[in-house]
């Protein structure tokens, strides 16, 4: 359950629920079927990480910026990313490259036992800090960091989202992924970007293109080993 600090809510407008419920028939009628995500993406309010000159546009089905040439993505794209990841089963330790508004984190969180966020850009790692605290989500832990690298020390998790897209798969994040039955699910490439989702399976990975995408560039300082 969501505890929202009121003071979050003062001044930001398009908060009802009847409008919420409006994105949700949207989502299902794209073909959203995963009755928890979309009841969590019905009940997480999106205008709380968006800055106030954009709340009303928050549960419109479109991508949004937050700044830093970086966008809180739409909302059919985070409730398709988040069912692929879910298959159904539950989560119990999810990895998140690209904390972002920390809008996916959020929904990520209401939906498995640990949610891990790296993010690169301080600033946006604050604010989301900020939020997940005023929205009472202790169970999502944030590093500042390169998410080409993930997070080693606390692998393995048994499921990985990135929220942007790398060249080429992150080794280091296929090394990361549970053994038995671990996913990663990624945008892949540059001008033209695959969202690939990927089973890990002892030493065997088994790669399935979902549909073509579009996000922002994973911007990494880590130089390439070569795909594994």
């Amino acid at each position: 359950m969501l505890r929202v600090n009121p003071e979050w809510l003062k001044g930001i407008g398009m908060i009802s629920m009847r409008t919420r419920k409006r994105l949700i028939e949207r989502l299902s009628d794209r073909g959203i079927e995963d009755a928890e995500v979309l009841e969590v993406i019905q009940s997480l309010p999106r205008h709380l990480f968006l800055d106030e000159a954009l709340a009303h546009r928050a549960y419109e089905d479109c991508a949004l910026p937050i700044g830093y040439g970086q966008t809180l993505s739409q909302p059919y794209i985070v409730a398709r990313m988040t069912s692929l990841l879910r298959q159904g089963r539950p989560m119990q330790r999810v990895l998140e490259v690209g904390t972002g508004s920390g809008y996916q984190a959020a929904v990520l969180a209401l939906l498995a036992d640990r949610v891990y966020s790296i993010e690169r850009l301080e600033p946006l790692h604050r604010r989301a800090l900020q939020r997940f605290k005023a929205l009472g989500l202790r169970n999502i832990h944030c590093y500042l960091g390169d998410g080409f690298l993930g997070l080693p020390d606390l692998a393995p998790f048994d499921a990985i989202l990135a929220a942007c897209a790398p060249q080429e798969v992150p080794p280091a994040l296929l090394q990361q992924l549970h053994p038995e039955g671990g996913l990663l699910l990624l945008p892949v490439g540059e001008q033209q970007q695959s969202l690939m989702l990927i089973e890990r399976q002892g030493d065997f990975y088994r790669r399935q293109a979902i549909e073509d995408v579009y996000f922002v560039p994973l911007i990494t300082e880590a130089k390439p080993t070569g795909e594994l």
